[in-house]
C-alpha cells in the first residue's frame, strides 16, 4: 500500500487498474538475477540507437541485457504498472518531476557510491543534468544522486534562414536576442501572402504555449514559483505582461496561424512546410528537420524587460531499481549510457542529443557539416541561461497542469489575462500545497 499512495492521477489509475495483469505476464526482472532489464522509450529511430550502445556495453562488460522497449506514449503507464506489480526494471527512463517521489518511495537507488568508484567520466557530464537528480530528502539539486541524466536537451529557438532570404528581412544575430519590438517588427515583415492569390502563406512565427510561454515569462523577469517553491507567483505585472504579450502575437497583430488556419495544419506542421519564420528547434528533432528543403540555423529567444534571453531545458533520467538484484552492474550500465566516449559518439552522432559531457561537446560544437550552424546556441543555454521547468521542484505536477487547464479563452482574446492570473493563483496554490501535504505524508509513512 505505501507504493500506491505517491501514484496519483490518471497515470496511476491506469497502472493501479492493470498491475495484476502485468504481474502476471511476466515480470520486468529478468529469471536470471545476471541478466539486466532496461526499459525505454522512444521512436523508432532512437530505440535502434539505443539497442546499439547497450550492444557495446554487453561487449566491453560481458553483462546481458534484455531491452524492455515501448512508445512514448504507452512508457508511463508501463513503468507504474511496473513498480505497482512489484516488477520494476533494472534500469529505467524516468521524468524529472517523479525523482521526488520516485525516491521517497523507495523505487530508486542511490547511485552515489557506484559513482564514486567507476572510472567513467561522470564529472565530465553537465552539472546542471546530474543535479536535476540529486534530492536531499527536502529539495532536489543537492544530496545523492540517484539517476544519471540520458540527455539535457536546451529548448532552443530557430529560425527559417531560406524564408528570411526570400521576404528580404534581416536575420536574427546568433548571440544576442531581439527585444521584443525587435522580434514583433520581424515577424511582421515575415507574415505575408508570398505567391500572390490574396491569402496569407507565411507567419512570422507559431507559439506553442506550453512548452514557450517559459521563455517569455522568465525574459520579463516574471516567475512560476517563488524561490522556495512554496508559493505559486503568477500574479505579477511581469507574467501579465508576458502572457499578455504572447496572446497579442496572434490576436492584435496577426504574426501567428489564426485558429481557423491551425485546423487544417498546426505551426509545427506549418514550420515543416517552411511557412514559418522563427520556430523553436531542440535537439530531439535534429534527425527531421535536416531532412527539410530549406535552411535553418539557431538564435536566442526574444527578451523581455530583463534584455535576457531565457527558455527551458528539458531531460529524461536513466534510473536504476532500488529492488535490483544487480545494482552494481544496473549503475554501470546507466553511466556507460550517460557518459562513455563510445556511447555517446553513438547517440549524439545519429542525432538524438546534443553530448551529454562537456568535452564532447568542445568538439561536436565546431562541426559545421550538418546543420545547425550555430550549435553554441544550445551549449549556451545548458551552461548560461537554461532553466528547467520548475515542477521538477515539486512533488507533484498538477499545480503547473492547472495553469493550462481553461487557458484558451485567454488565448483568444475572450478572457482579461489579469483576471485570468488572479483567478488561477489561487487554484495552482491549492494544488501546490496538496502536492506538499501529500510529501509530508509520504515521508512519514515511508520512515516506519
Amino acid at each position: 500500500m505505501r507504493r500506491r499512495r505517491f501514484l496519483t492521477g490518471a497515470v496511476g489509475a491506469a497502472a493501479a487498474a492493470t498491475a495484476g495483469a502485468t504481474t502476471g505476464c511476466g515480470n520486468l526482472h529478468s529469471g536470471d538475477p545476471d541478466v539486466l532489464t532496461f526499459m525505454f522509450r522512444g521512436s523508432t529511430e532512437e530505440r535502434e540507437v539505443f539497442s546499439r550502445a547497450v550492444a557495446v556495453f554487453e561487449e566491453r562488460t560481458g553483462h546481458q541485457v534484455d531491452l524492455i522497449s515501448t512508445s512514448a506514449d504507452q512508457y508511463a503507464t508501463k513503468l507504474q504498472t511496473a513498480i505497482l506489480g512489484n516488477s520494476t526494471p533494472d534500469v529505467f527512463y524516468l521524468e524529472p518531476p517523479r525523482t521526488m517521489a520516485y525516491v521517497t518511495n523507495g523505487v530508486l537507488a542511490d547511485l552515489t557510491p557506484f559513482v564514486e568508484a567507476t572510472d567513467l567520466p561522470v564529472d565530465d557530464i553537465w552539472p546542471a543534468g546530474l543535479d536535476l537528480y540529486r534530492f536531499d530528502g527536502d529539495r532536489v539539486g543537492t544530496g545523492p544522486l540517484y539517476a544519471m541524466p540520458k540527455d539535457v536537451g536546451p529548448f532552443s529557438f530557430g529560425y527559417n534562414k531560406t524564408l528570411f532570404e526570400e521576404m528580404g528581412v534581416e536575420p536574427p544575430d546568433p548571440s544576442v536576442p531581439l527585444d521584443w519590438d525587435e522580434f514583433l517588427a520581424r515577424c511582421l515583415a515575415l507574415t505575408g501572402d508570398r505567391d500572390g492569390d490574396g491569402v496569407t502563406d507565411s507567419w512570422g512565427t507559431s507559439v506553442n504555449i506550453g512548452a514557450e510561454l517559459h521563455s517569455y515569462v522568465w525574459s520579463n523577469g516574471g516567475s512560476w514559483l517563488s524561490e522556495d517553491a512554496r508559493t505559486v507567483t503568477i500574479d505579477t505585472p511581469e507574467f501579465a505582461e508576458a502572457l499578455q504579450y504572447v496572446v497579442d502575437l496572434r490576436e492584435v497583430h496577426g504574426v501567428t496561424p489564426s485558429i481557423n488556419e491551425t485546423e487544417g495544419l498546426d505551426g509545427y506542421q506549418r514550420w515543416l512546410r517552411g511557412q514559418i519564420g522563427f520556430f523553436p528547434v531542440a535537439p530531439w528533432d535534429l534527425t527531421l528537420y535536416r531532412t527539410l528543403d530549406f535552411e535553418f540555423d539557431l538564435c536566442p529567444y526574444p527578451a523581455g524587460r530583463t534584455g535576457i534571453s531565457a527558455t527551458n531545458i528539458g531531460s529524461l533520467g536513466i534510473g536504476v531499481s532500488a529492488s535490483s538484484r544487480r545494482p552494481d552492474r544496473a549503475a554501470e550500465l546507466a553511466m556507460f549510457l550517460a557518459c562513455d566516449p563510445e556511447a555517446q559518439a553513438i547517440i549524439v552522432g545519429e542525432g538524438q542529443t546534443i553530448p551529454n559531457t562537456r568535452s564532447h561537446a568542445a568538439t561536436w560544437v565546431q562541426d559545421t557539416s550538418i546543420e545547425p550552424q550555430n550549435k553554441q546556441e544550445y551549449l549556451d543555454i545548458v551552461e548560461e541561461y537554461g532553466r528547467f521547468v520548475p515542477n521538477t521542484l515539486t512533488y507533484t505536477p498538477e499545480w503547473l497542469d492547472a495553469f493550462f487547464t481553461n487557458l484558451q479563452p485567454v488565448l483568444e482574446g475572450r478572457q482579461d489575462v489579469g483576471e485570468y492570473l488572479a483567478a488561477t493563483q489561487p487554484v495552482m496554490q491549492g494544488f501546490l500545497d496538496t502536492g506538499r501535504e501529500q510529501f509530508r505524508i509520504d515521508q512519514e509513512a515511508n520512515s516506519q
